[in-house]
């Protein structure tokens, strides 16, 4: 496998997005900067995050994306598809296709742990211009990975990453994006969900789940 490598760094200012009748206050449309960039427990310098009930904090403080995974996005959209697009701050050449909760990702000083998958919203369907998006989104099974800061640092274009496997048990991303849609009980992942260090919203999400079950 050839060596990863930051192929983009991406920053978002707050503005209106309409489709339809509705209207939202997002960041989500990032633009590739050729500046270096401060990267803190907050997330990158300099970047939007405004819904802060979903995205953003200290457990998805950065979301990356997969320069592989934009590749057949273009060639099933039939467009090119720029980094940023998907709101992503960071676009990795070579990106994992699955990491498990608690790798990381070295880029110089900077330290990521993977923390939880990207779930398709509304406000992805107006970026894309298109309802039936974040369904497409889920089938493809390329959403992702956000990260907690673990040491800051900065960061520019063309750096180097490296990788280092969480040596413990752990749950992959993909697993965690199968199961926020699946209907059928999973007693079994959810608790192992939980137990991993996975980002707060989703141990959250799958402990109600599990009380649920108790109940």
């Amino acid at each position: 496998m050839e060596q990863m490598r930051l192929l983009s760094v991406n920053l978002g200012r707050a503005e209106t997005l309409r489709h339809g009748a509705r209207s939202f206050i997002t960041g989500i449309d990032k633009m590739p900067t050729q500046s270096a960039v401060f990267v803190g427990e907050s997330g990158l310098d300099n970047d939007s995050v405004c819904d802060l009930e979903h995205h953003g904090g200290p457990d998805q403080a950065v979301y990356a994306y997969s320069a592989n995974d934009y590749a057949w996005w273009s060639r099933e959209l039939g467009r090119q598809i720029r980094p940023g697009t998907f709101g992503e701050n960071l676009t990795i050449a070579e990106f994992p296709d699955d990491m498990n909760a608690g790798d990381r990702l070295l880029i110089g000083d900077l330290i990521l742990e993977a923390t939880a998958p990207r779930i398709p919203c509304a406000t992805f369907a107006a970026q894309m211009q298109d309802s039936n998006f974040p369904l497409r989104f889920r089938h493809a099974e390329r959403p992702g990975v956000y990260f907690r800061v673990l040491n800051a640092g900065e960061i520019a274009a063309g750096d180097a990453v490296t990788s280092a496997e969480n040596p413990a048990p752990s749950v992959s991303m993909l697993e965690i994006f199968r199961a926020w849609y699946e209907l059928k009980p999973n007693a079994d992942l959810w608790q192992r969900i939980v137990a991993a260090p996975a980002g707060i919203r989703v141990r959250d999400k799958f402990a109600r789940k599990l009380l649920a079950l108790d109940d």
